[in-house]
This record gives C-alpha cells, structure tokens and sequence, in this order.
C-alpha cells in the first residue's frame, strides 16, 4: 500500500475512481455501509468488505482526547468510501479538518459525508465553524442540537462533526448542520434500545431538564420522563430539591411507546417503600417526632419520615373545645410529639394523636369522679387539681380508679 496512493487529498473522489466493486456490487464514493472491524494497526483500521475484500481507514479517526482507541477489533462501525487504487479501498468516518479543501468538502455534500470542524465564535443566529484551513462554516442555532440549549458558549472551541446541507459561491457560503448526524444517531440507539428496554426494568441515565411537571433523564440518546407523581415518596419536596442538571439517577421504567418516542420513569419504584414493615418501625401507641406539613378541613396531616404522613383528626385536637379547622391548634411546618393511634398500611393511613393531648386525657381519668369537669371532658379547674391534693393524705400516692 503506497504512501503516494493514501495521499491527494485535493483530488475529487470522482476523479479518483468513478466506481469500484465490492463482491456483486458497485461503491462510488460517498457510499455508506456497516462492517466489522478485522484489524487495528499503529496506523490504520482494516474492515471486511466480504467475499475477501478488505477497506482501510485512518486509526487517527477512533483516538479519544486521551488518544485511546475507542472500537476493538470485532466491533461494527459505519464508514463512507472515499476512493479506490490498485485494489486497497480507502473509508472514512468523516472529512478531517486537515483534509477538508474544497473540492473535497463539495463532494461532502454532494455524497452527505460527514465533515469534521471546530466552533469557533458565536454570531448573530448561530456559530462560525472552522473547517480546515481558511474555509468557514455556518451552523444555525437550530441545526447545532437536537433542543435548544440553554448554554451556547459550550460549544465554543468543540471539535464536531456536521454534515453540509448548503455549499455555494464556491465554497464562500457553506452552511452546516450537526442536527441531522444527532437525529440518525439516535434512531441508531433507538433501534438498539428496542432489544434491550423493556417496562419493569431499572435503568441509570443522567438529568437533562428539570421541570414543574416532571424531569428529563438521557438514556444513552434516548429522553425518558420521570412524572412529578414518580420523583419521591416524600410529596413535600419539589423537582428543584430532589433533582440537578447532570444528576444520575437510579429509574424503573413504568411505561414505552416507541411511535411517541415516550419512556416513563420512576424513581419511587426503584427504592424502597417506606410503608413496608411500617407497622415495626412505629408500633401502636409508640410516640414518634413529626412536623406538621399541611392543615385540610378534616384534620392535619403529620409526615413521620419521607413519604410517610399520619392524620391527626380534627376531633383530637380539642380536648372538649369545639375546633372549627385545625389552624386553630396547629400551623403548618410546626414540629410535634404525636402518638401512633392506628396504621391501616393497605391503605397508606395512619391514625395520630398529640401526646399532650393524650397526656391531658390519661391525667383527667387519674381524678376522681368529684373533681372532673360537669359536663366536659376537659381536667377541671386549676382549684379541683389543688383540693385533690388538699384532700388526699400526705406522701399518699394517686391510684387510678
């Protein structure tokens, strides 16, 4: 394989080789096909064609930024055929920016073979691209992302692959698209995905946009929603406290449409739910520290730990005083002392009661029948707690009746 045939890069494909054969059929540059990689040397990556029929490829093209490669022999890549000479087939992933002239960048768009180039400032509607030596591009906005992003200056010194939708004036108006290599990547994972996802199972992605209604979460391409419902067992809090952009989280996947490209997540049903072997952790009659999270007609809900709230009941909340809403015992974000009445688990309920108020009530049954309130549940009055010690004998002790 002559060096002198791996060059002419000014050279247009089509004067390089009109078309070639691979097996029973033809490749004219700018062909693309899928193909396992055979071997991988210090300087090129060999591909099989079949029917004994080998391409070649730049290793420089599959070096990271800490230039290791990132395929092994046996992996399947996508490649586009550039030219052919004395039987060796050369491909390429994209144009190079060292290769990028202008005949080669208008046989690019011609043949929609991706060019690589960096982003070098930003302007009025989009980014000036660098394509190779002194020949510029435009990316608009709309073509650099799949969404809008929120941070354009990110993009600023990238090195990125685009396609050329647009190549005039002879190479003095090119515009760029990276948009559409986004989108054929995707459908590439989507297909991929398709095999591997299926409702029931746990997956790891990154957050991507966080919203009232629910959070984005990249997997691997591919946009799942995790509903505000699903983000916590603890009601409480919002997207903005549970979540971060760049945050990984652990999902189950709920739901998947693959015609609306929707996958539903949920947080809450990869972790544990704090109601098992709730009745253990809060036995009846045990007294338990919460805070008072939100006050309905009915009575006032009391969260015991993270999505787990218990009920304190309007009519425990007055001790033989008539509460028309609890705001007038309780407020919201106060921290109580409530005793674990009832816990119906099934049905999510647990029943509370204030440990004052318990208190109140257990001391009142402690009296005798003479100094407990006519007509009321309350304890009576400060003077019948002091004539029930006048008239009890001294060091005596109270005896429950």
């Amino acid at each position: 394989m002559s060096e002198e045939n791996r060059e002419n890069e000014e050279m247009s494909f089509a004067e390089l080789l009109a078309e070639t054969s691979v097996g029973k059929g033809w490749l004219k540059p700018g062909d693309r096909l899928q193909a396992p990689v055979v071997k991988i040397t210090p300087e090129w990556v060999f591909i099989d064609l079949g029917e004994k029929n080998e391409g070649y490829l730049d290793r420089k093209e599959f070096l990271n930024e800490l230039d290791e490669m990132t395929i092994n022999e046996g992996d399947i890549i996508t490649a586009y055929f550039v030219k052919s000479s004395h039987s060796e087939k050369l491909f390429t992933t994209r144009i190079t920016s060292s290769a990028a002239g202008k005949q080669f960048l208008e046989d690019a768009w011609q043949n929609a073979i991706p060019v690589e180039a960096v982003v070098e400032k930003e302007i009025k509607g989009g980014f000036e691209v660098k394509l190779g030596g002194t020949m510029r591009g435009f990316c608009p906005y709309s073509q650099m992302t799949l969404r809008r992003s929120e941070d354009p200056a990110s993009f600023i010194g990238q090195r990125l692959v685009f396609n050329i939708i647009e190549y005039k004036e002879n190479g003095r108006n090119i515009i760029l698209s990276r948009r559409a290599i986004l989108e054929e990547e995707q459908r590439a994972k989507k297909e991929g995905l398709r095999e591997t996802l299926q409702p029931g199972q746990t997956v790891r992605g990154a957050v991507t946009a966080i919203h009232k209604f629910g959070v984005f979460v990249d997997l691997d391409g591919i946009q799942g929603l995790i509903p505000a419902s699903e983000m916590d067992w603890d009601r409480t809090r919002g997207t903005e406290e549970l979540f971060t952009l760049g945050q990984e989280v652990t999902a189950m996947i709920m739901g998947i449409d693959w015609e609306k490209d929707k996958i539903t997540l949920s947080v809450k049903a990869a972790s544990p739910d704090p109601w098992t072997l709730l009745e253990e952790r809060y036995p009846l009659g045990s007294t338990q520290l919460g805070k008072v999270v939100r006050l309905a007609d009915f009575g006032a809900f009391v969260t015991l730990e993270p999505g787990v709230d218990g009920l304190i009941h309007i009519s425990k909340l007055g001790r033989g005083k008539k509460v028309k809403h609890p705001r007038e015992a309780l407020k919201e974000g106060q921290a109580v002392e409530v005793q674990v009445e009832k816990i119906e688990a099934a049905q999510r309920r647990i029943s509370l009661a204030l440990v004052e108020l318990v208190k109140q009530e257990q001391d009142e049954k402690e009296l005798p029948e003479k100094y407990r309130g006519e007509g009321s549940k309350t304890m009576g009055t400060l003077g019948d707690l002091f004539q029930l010690k006048k008239d009890q004998p001294l060091g005596q002790k109270k005896r429950k009746p």
